[in-house]
């Protein structure tokens, strides 16, 4: 009987995956926080590990009290996914990046790649156990 991988490691070696990409791009808004004119950009983590996982996104949208307001995260980039982050306060120099914002989101970020990477170092510690037969 074949022993599929993809099957055993589940969901967590995409959210592994994303969530790696995910602290690059939160990096990349973090050491660009003083530059002019820089846009924060951000990676919608449930549509995007849907998408890897080959299944619609069942989330409900955000209800809005008015329909002038606006979603956190504009328009994705067709390319590869990312988002420009709505400021909630706009910066003079038309830098978009919230630093205090960039850094918890860093934080949970990496406290979510733990996670996936403790669910997967325990489901390969498993496939090891199974077999070597103990």
């Amino acid at each position: 009987m074949a022993i599929s991988i993809d099957k055993q490691f589940g969901v967590h070696q995409h959210a592994l995956q994303l969530r790696a990409e995910r602290a690059s791009v939160l990096a990349n808004n973090i050491a660009n926080a003083d530059t002019p004119g820089y846009k924060a950009r951000d990676i919608d983590f449930q549509s995007m590990l849907a998408a890897r996982m080959g299944a619609q996104s069942d989330t409900l949208a955000m209800d809005k009290s008015r329909s002038a307001h606006m979603n956190s995260l504009s328009q994705p980039d067709a390319i590869n996914g990312l988002k420009y982050r709505t400021p909630l306060h706009p910066a003079i120099d038309d830098n978009t990046v919230d630093a205090h914002l960039e850094k918890t989101e860093f934080v949970n970020n990496s406290v979510g790649y733990q996670a996936a990477f403790q669910f997967l170092n325990g489901r390969i510690k498993s496939m090891l156990t199974a077999i070597k037969g103990q």
